[in-house]
């Protein structure tokens, strides 16, 4: 009956007059304006996206950090013409990451510019995201090949038949992209879980160990080790030595698709480390990290989420198609994810609270006491 009712209000919807009488009649109009307004947006959305590159690319909020400044100074200070400016200008403010002040012509930091001036990691996003559109330019290209694209080519670990052997030049980039972006994430996943109780951490793909060196840098008495792929280990002993906790923090080079460090750890974490992989793989890495815990040690799995209360389009629509380009992974919901570590040796998973689900989710779980339980 419900689909009944779907169908029918698809094909009413669908007619040319409905949706005039809509746009006109007043109790139908504020709802017509806003899916109108919702589908243009989705028509838009990268023009959008490329208004908020060039701002970022000609560095507009670090000029604005100190104030207003008009449309011919901020013309001059980034070599444009003024009435190329004043169009990008009018855009960024539509947009919220500007605002008009201070008087006709004037421009200061909107609250979305202000905001991105404070996370450099996102101007390297934004960036990065030059590849991700050029692999879309096609998209129904890019799902009938899964990947194959620039995305895939970056993240060099991605298809690679023996990852632990890529050259250190390979890893370079995604590495500073990683470690770039990782602050805010870090933040969020160590607000939502104290690792008080545990005394060593084990983050498995931690990459430059920027997540393992903001949880020591928060709890002195914690123990941190990175396991990843040697040439990204080697940058993490790198960070930790020049941050002065090479006493306590260490990074171990390997492939966690065939092995683990021996157990050591109390608690395990993998940050946005599940997702980037179908399921098969991401199943042995979740069995991989219970053989690094006794029974009762604790497993951290961050990482967005499908399905997330009021971010469903960055899990299904994002993420989803950023994942295609890369060629493996998929976004999962919290009980998608909570089945597989039952599965993996896992009990009682649970679901924590973020400050920015958007951008991570964390789940807790507990290495149980038989090695890998029955689905």
């Amino acid at each position: 009956m419900f689909d009944f009712l779907l169908r029918w209000r698809d094909r009413v919807i669908a007619r040319a007059g409905f949706q005039h009488w809509a746009a006109a009649f007043p109790l139908t109009r504020p709802i017509a304006r806003r899916q109108a307004a919702a589908l243009f947006d989705l028509c838009a959305g990268f023009v959008y996206s490329q208004i908020l590159a060039a701002c970022l690319q000609l560095r507009l909020f670090e000029s604005l950090a100190a104030g207003p400044l008009t449309v011919a100074e901020l013309a001059r200070r980034h070599d444009l013409p003024e009435a190329a400016m004043a169009q990008l200008l009018a855009g960024a403010a539509a947009l919220k990451l500007l605002q008009p002040r201070g008087g006709p012509g004037r421009y200061g930091l909107g609250m979305r510019g202000a905001a991105l001036l404070g996370n450099p990691g996102i101007a390297a996003l934004v960036a990065h995201h030059a590849m991700l559109y050029a692999d879309l330019a096609d998209p129904v290209a890019l799902l009938r090949q899964g990947g194959g694209g620039q995305v895939q080519a970056y993240w060099a670990y991605s298809g690679a038949e023996r990852p632990a052997d890529l050259a250190a030049d390979r890893v370079d980039d995604y590495s500073t992209l990683m470690a770039e972006s990782q602050p805010m994430i870090a933040a969020g996943i160590l607000s939502a879980y104290s690792l008080r109780p545990h005394h060593c951490l084990l983050d498995i793909g931690g990459g430059e160990g920027v997540f393992a060196l903001a949880a020591a840098r928060r709890w002195p008495h914690l123990a941190v080790r990175v396991f990843d792929l040697p040439p990204v280990a080697a940058r993490a002993e790198s960070r930790f030595a020049a941050a002065g906790l090479a006493d306590r923090a260490r990074a171990i080079g390997g492939d966690f698709h065939h092995s683990m460090p021996p157990p050591e750890a109390d608690i395990v974490s993998l940050v946005r480390v599940i997702h980037d992989h179908d399921d098969a793989a991401a199943l042995q890495i979740l069995r991989q990290a219970r053989a690094c815990l006794a029974v009762g040690g604790r497993l951290l799995l961050a990482e967005p989420m499908a399905d997330t209360p009021g971010a469903e389009a960055s899990g299904a629509a994002y993420f989803g198609m950023y994942l295609a380009a890369m060629g493996s992974g998929r976004p999962r919901n919290p009980a998608q994810l909570g089945a597989m570590l039952r599965q993996a040796g896992f009990e009682q998973p649970r679901l924590l609270a973020t400050p920015m689900p958007l951008l991570v989710r964390v789940m807790i779980a507990t290495a149980s006491e038989i090695g890998v339980n029955k689905t």
